[in-house]
């Protein structure tokens, strides 16, 4: 199928899902400068406003794992389309809330939009690049889940410092309009509408599961793993996700085919996108609280300070891809989980009265080390599946990578509580959140070494086994395969 696709004719049918891509995962981090002017605008609290986070994650999380189903009911045109109106008029709302539940009520919205159109980025990629090519692809994927919400609060912080909260709304507005023009020339339908018969319980599982998950870990950074509202939430959610499981590998035509997991290149690039987007988001969350609370600096100032680093980031997301199409993916993450433990050892061991240059020096040694793990274990997990069942990958890796960062970033938020003896983080002085922060970032150290280990496992063989699974009236047909990568 991929061979119909001429070359420059690719990037055309990428472009507006990058774009909206983009879009969304810059929503991800963009409030995170004008949280003042908002409880200010609206009278509300810390957890109040923590609900726009809260919720946003909490609609991505349910969203994704029915992606996969998504695909085999609507045509790719019809979900892209439909996911960017979500999204234009989430902003609409947003951009002209009165009252917080409005505000609250556009970022759901939004969320829904980025559930749809976050994995329709890989199912599109799988479809129309050849595998010897898919890496370089990658990397503008990688380029844009990673520097997109990086760039969020430097960006959004020049336009709340000159315009205010609301023109962060606004601007999404005429750049999804402009993603939308793009689609309706360039965009095709690549996956294969089958209408498969929908099990209404398995709905009813995920939502109970993987929103309980991430709702519960969202809870926890801000009132505790102990509080009712978390343990019930995490529990719920568990005992859901397992049922779920369960019931897809009983059925004829799954929500999710978690038999993905079966070949072990997926389940080991998943598991290794799943800790580095946890090191990811709890670094992201960590890091601007070390240059505001423990260096003093302003939000604005911190969102500029920032930007080195994703730059950096930027750039070796690209190169990376294109490293794997031409070496595989095994050296690569090996190298990036190397190169990420010098970084956040030197956060672990950040001094008491650290200089600028020491914590930014940190900070881009380890937004070198990420890229070189993320669009090759991507791309070494994807690329071993093949046909219906691409789509339920890319389903998979997605929520699961959400699930991890929101658990990730809870327990980070739990490290700081703990180092913090009873005070808050903004009665702590300087130094004492430094010492404080330590704990936070060998928590991000661990999850490093973690990833090291488990990278040996990356193997570096030509003949790279793929599943591929065809739907016969409603019966599943599972053959292995084995295609030459890097030739």
């Amino acid at each position: 199928m991929t061979e119909k696709y001429h070359k420059n004719h690719q990037m055309k049918i990428m472009l507006g899902l990058l774009i909206v891509g983009f879009v969304g995962m810059f929503s991800e981090t963009a409030l995170n400068v004008a949280v003042a002017q908002i409880m200010s605008d609206f009278q509300i609290d810390t957890g109040t406003f923590q609900l726009l986070f809260t919720g946003y994650l909490l609609m991505i999380g349910i969203t994704l794992p029915l992606s996969g189903l998504l695909t085999k009911l609507f045509t790719t045109r019809t979900l892209t389309f439909s996911a960017m109106f979500l999204f234009i008029i989430g902003a609409l709302i947003s951009a002209l809330a009165p009252t917080f539940g409005l505000l609250l009520t556009g970022r759901l919205i939004q969320g829904i939009a980025v559930g749809i159109s976050l994995p329709l980025n890989f199912v599109v990629l799988l479809a129309i690049y050849p595998p010897e090519k898919r890496g370089a692809a990658m990397g503008l994927v990688g380029l844009v889940i990673m520097f997109a919400p990086a760039v969020g609060p430097t960006l959004s912080g020049i336009l709340v410092a000159t315009l205010g909260w609301r023109f962060i709304f606004w601007v999404f507005i005429p750049v999804l309009l402009i993603a939308f023009f793009i689609a309706l020339k360039f965009l095709e339908n690549v996956s294969e509408v089958t209408k498969p018969q929908i099990d209404f319980m398995s709905i009813i599982l995920s939502i109970l599961g993987f929103g309980g998950l991430v709702f519960g870990a969202s809870f926890a950074s801000e009132q505790g793993w102990g509080a009712p509202i978390v343990m019930i939430c995490l529990l719920v959610g568990l005992i859901a996700v397992i049922a779920f499981c369960k019931r897809q590998l009983k059925l004829d035509s799954p929500i999710l085919n978690i038999h993905t997991f079966t070949t072990s290149a997926f389940a080991i690039g998943t598991f290794l996108i799943v800790i580095t987007f946890a090191i990811i988001l709890s670094s992201m969350y960590l890091i601007p609280m070390l240059w505001q609370q423990g260096l003093g600096l302003a939000a604005e100032q911190t969102g500029l300070i920032m930007l080195p680093a994703g730059l950096v980031n930027a750039a070796l997301s690209i190169l990376a891809g294109r490293l794997f199409d031409k070496h595989g993916a095994h050296l690569l993450v090996r190298i990036g989980f190397v190169i990420t433990a010098i970084g956040a050892v030197m956060l672990v061991l950040t001094p008491p009265t650290p200089s600028l240059f020491y914590v930014l020096a940190a900070h881009i040694i380890m937004m070198i080390g990420i890229p070189l793990i993320v669009s090759p274990a991507q791309m070494y997990a994807l690329n071993s599946l093949h046909g219906p069942i691409a789509a339920d990958g890319s389903a998979i890796m997605n929520t699961l990578q959400q699930i991890g960062a929101a658990l990730a970033t809870a327990i980070a938020t739990s490290f700081l509580v703990f180092g913090a003896h009873g005070k808050t983080v903004s009665e702590l002085s300087k130094n004492d959140f430094i010492l404080t922060s330590h704990l936070g970032f060998a928590f991000i150290l661990g999850l490093t070494l973690i990833g090291l280990i488990v990278s040996f496992n990356v193997v570096h063989d030509h003949k790279v086994k793929e599943i591929v699974i065809e739907i016969d009236d409603d019966k599943h047909i599972e053959e292995t395969i084995e295609v030459d990568y890097f030739d």
